[in-house]
């Protein structure tokens, strides 16, 4: 059973489209990334299910209600977390969370229960008194998080929960989701960090309001035609732009402190990157052919969809994280 189907649905704003046709379907019980830059249309979407705003055209159903007919019915059984989730910084976590229940009309009978099983599972028991503002900013979300989570929703939507969390909060809140997951809560998280992307169930790559492409990670994976090379070399950036002069017709980026060339002949760029950076005095400590990430697939199907250009997306709109270690 579909939790979410959406079915051309479009937003414009002045001539603007932000959301151009979205047609996609989230099963009950998965997490869906949709995953894009700044501009994406990602909050835009988020918007139209959550029945905060109207289409242009098109339908979309969340939890087997319409977001234009049954509106207010759907935020009975959705819970949204937005980018600025409004928590109240001089109420204290336990506060916080008693206010939010109070708005969606929690039953008095059972809510402590709730309550406390909510501050457990997001690990918050010991900093209940605590004031909102004193918090951490990877605190906050696991807060905003409960106070979303206070009324059982079955559709969660998340506009970008980590952005600006450190890593290692970044990892506490996604074990957080996988445990939403055996309730059976359906989870629609919208990201820029496409590594933290590769953890959800199906992923969605969305792009100038378009959705380039969706399916699992691995089959996401599999529209990336050629090889991808990972060059280490000494002056990561220089080496960069050296070999996207060099290389002009092949996809070249930096990932962290590597080098991504993505080529259908990885022979002969082998040889003409090692003979460009020696040229150029840089020192090239190792070259080899590694599995696509998402990043690398992004790049890909987005040069084939704006007519087979070979540059790569600009690495600084995106949220990369930390170099991975691919060996």
């Amino acid at each position: 059973m579909d939790a979410i189907r959406i079915e051309g649905l479009t937003k414009s704003f002045d001539g603007l489209t932000a959301v151009d046709g979205l047609t996609v379907c989230v099963a009950e019980g998965e997490i869906f990334a949709l995953v894009g830059p700044d501009g994406a249309g990602k909050t835009t979407t988020m918007r139209l299910l959550t029945a905060i705003m109207e289409p242009t055209s098109g339908d979309a159903w969340v939890a087997g209600r319409h977001i234009g007919k049954d509106a207010e019915e759907i935020k009975d059984h959705i819970g949204y977390m937005s980018q600025r989730f409004g928590l109240y910084p001089d109420l204290t976590v336990m506060e916080n969370i008693e206010f939010y229940a109070d708005i969606y009309g929690v039953p008095s009978r059972g809510r402590k229960e709730k309550t406390d099983r909510l501050l457990a599972f997001s690990n918050l028991t010991p900093f209940k008194k605590r004031l909102a503002g004193n918090l951490s900013g990877g605190m906050k979300q696991k807060l905003g998080l409960a106070c979303a989570l206070i009324h059982t929703p079955k559709v969660l939507f998340l506009d970008e929960p980590t952005n600006g969390v450190d890593p290692s909060s970044r990892r506490d809140f996604w074990r957080i989701l996988y445990q939403l997951l055996r309730e059976k809560v359906t989870i629609f998280v919208s990201t820029a960090y496409l590594d933290e992307a590769e953890r959800a169930n199906r992923v969605g790559l969305m792009h100038k309001g378009r959705l380039l492409a969706a399916g699992t990670p691995a089959e996401v994976k599999t529209l990336m035609r050629g090889t991808i090379l990972e060059i280490r070399a000494s002056e990561p950036r220089r080496a960069t732009a050296l070999l996207r002069e060099q290389l002009e017709h092949e996809s070249v980026g930096l990932f962290g402190d590597r080098v991504h060339v993505l080529t259908l002949d990885p022979d002969r760029v082998t040889r003409e990157a090692k003979q460009a950076l020696t040229l150029a005095g840089l020192t090239m400590s190792d070259l080899r052919s590694i599995e696509p990430s998402l990043e690398d697939v992004f790049v890909s199907v987005l040069a084939k969809g704006e007519g087979g250009e070979t540059s790569y997306f600009p690495v600084q709109k995106w949220h990369l994280g930390p170099a991975r270690n691919h060996g």
